[in-house]
């Protein structure tokens, strides 16, 4: 069997010399910070996203973790405005100021920070240190399960494999190419198996889709309610203590008055599919904080929250608010 790995484990990395995403910019940096940033950047989120966006421009307020461990959390929760997940940036910020001088450089000591798991454990001692480790992400984990046929696996059983597979001489190339590989070839939907380098030998490519089913996703369908107050051209905004926006600057809950709607709009988040409708407010709380409407892009605030803005923009009746 180690014979046949040998193989495959070639022919990976051919692939890979040719094929791979080689261009991304947090692989071609021994940055560590640059590294772990990224690795936390793309936990559900596109990598065109994060490449064209979000990274260059958080890399230019906060070069460094010392850099990000000095910087308000109100500003680091801005830059990340957008992205979702906003306790990611929450997490990243609470490590810099552990960490401000640099990240340790073992899975155990890594996993004991904030927001860090396994998975980002090893994509940190493997991308940054080459370390001989399995990673183990959801493309990774899809070309597992077809190349060993794993019906129905535990997370246990698909890193078992994973460390099983990987190749001891160059390990961080591996399993970027396995990265790789299940985000160009093996799809969840219509796998191209022909272009796979690893087709000789996986033993589920007869049946690829039987062995990453997964169940249709059900989703769950809200109405939110927001209210809408203006003065002075400053909107009254509050600091969301939910776990979904924590810390977060969003726009107060309302009970609806049909006279003094002012739109809705559709929003999705996670397993939510939410129908959001704007009021008007006839007053706000000593609580709220007043955030100036020409800065509003600066300001830690949401996606949902931008998009309530978006919404609003044509409203005659928000124009007068």
């Amino acid at each position: 069997m180690l014979s046949q790995f040998k193989v495959s484990q070639k022919k990976l990395l051919e692939w890979y010399k040719t094929y791979g995403r080689h261009d991304l910019p947090w692989r071609n940096t021994d940055n560590m910070y640059h590294i772990y940033l990224s690795e936390i950047m793309l936990q559900q989120t596109q990598v065109n996203r994060v490449r064209e966006e979000y990274y260059p421009q958080f890399l230019q307020k906060f070069p460094s973790l010392k850099a990000l461990s000095q910087a308000p959390q109100s500003d680091v929760l801005a830059a990340w405005s957008g992205l979702g997940y906003y306790s990611r940036a929450s997490n990243l910020h609470k490590t810099a100021t552990i960490c401000m001088e640099g990240l340790p450089n073992t899975q155990e000591e890594l996993i004991k920070l904030p927001g860090i798991g396994k998975y980002t454990a090893s994509a940190i001692c493997s991308f940054g240190h080459n370390q001989n480790i399995a990673v183990v992400d959801t493309n990774i984990a899809r070309v597992l399960k077809r190349f060993f046929a794993l019906l129905n696996p535990t997370d246990k059983k698909i890193w078992t494999n994973a460390r099983t597979f990987v190749n001891e001489k160059d390990p961080r190339h591996h399993n970027l190419a396995l990265m790789d590989l299940g985000s160009l070839i093996c799809l969840p939907k219509s796998p191209k198996c022909e272009q796979c380098p690893l087709k000789d030998e996986c033993q589920g490519q007869s049946e690829p889709e039987i062995y990453t089913k997964t169940k249709k996703k059900e989703y769950i369908a809200l109405e939110l309610f927001y209210g809408i107050y203006i003065k002075n051209n400053q909107i009254a905004l509050e600091i969301s203590r939910e776990r979904m926006y924590k810390d977060m600057l969003i726009l107060p809950r309302v009970e609806p008055i049909e006279d003094d709607f002012l739109a809705n709009f559709k929003h999705s988040y996670t397993k939510y599919r939410l129908n959001v409708k704007l009021y008007k407010m006839e007053k706000a709380d000593d609580e709220m904080v007043w955030i100036d409407l020409n800065k509003l892009e600066k300001a830690p605030i949401s996606s949902l929250t931008k998009k309530a803005f978006k919404a609003l923009s044509h409203q005659e009746k928000f124009q007068k608010c």
